[in-house]
Formats: structure tokens, sequence, C-alpha cells
């Protein structure tokens, strides 16, 4: 199943990135996009929208919530969203070093952006 991956940012200040459903109108399992300036670049980490309560990418947030929509999403961030929600790897390489997004324990994970 092809899901429709969008990324956009709330009223309140957060990035999230999501499952659209459009007849909802909402962004369902959403994660949190954070961005954490290091000596190497960029970090960005995923994580779910209900942490440190929820520890799962599950809920939704309604479309009436969002401020501003990305047009696009890097697939990066797709594959790195599919991974973390389903515990399965899309793919084998690229982000997949020390900075890569750890899929063993659930929780808050990073990607590493150079």
């Amino acid at each position: 199943m092809a899901y429709d991956i969008r990324m956009a940012k709330l009223v309140s200040g957060e990035t999230v990135l999501g499952k659209f459903d459009d007849a909802a109108s909402e962004i369902q399992d959403p994660a949190v996009l954070q961005t954490i300036p290091t000596q190497q670049g960029v970090q960005m980490m995923l994580m779910p929208f209900g942490y440190p309560f929820d520890n799962g990418f599950t809920g939704a947030v309604s479309m009436r919530h969002v401020i501003y929509e990305y047009r696009k999403c890097p697939e990066e961030l797709k594959t790195k969203y599919l991974e973390a929600c389903s515990n399965l790897t899309l793919t084998s390489g690229g982000f997949g070093g020390p900075g890569g997004i750890n899929l063993k324990k659930p929780g808050p994970s990073s990607l590493l952006i150079k």
C-alpha cells in the first residue's frame, strides 16, 4: 500500500511528518521532526508525536491545526519515517551509519544530514 506522506508545520510551531488521510483531512501516525545543529552538519530526529508518553507512531493531527504544508517532503525523510513506523528496513545504505535511525528500540530516532 502506498502512503501519501506529508510534512507540515503546526500552529504550535512543530514540524510533523505523517500519512495524509484526505477523507478525514488529517495526518495520521504523526512524527515530530526536530533539527539539531552538530559539528558534522544538522542532525534530524524523528520522534513519535506523543513522545515521551506514547512511544509508538499513533494518533492523528487535524489539518485545521496546520499553518503551513511543505510542497515536497525529502524522499530520505519519507523512507526513514516508514522504516520507523513499520520496524522494517526499506533501504540498504545511505544513512545507516552512526547517525542512522535506530529501529531496535522504540522512541526517538535520528537521521544525520550533512
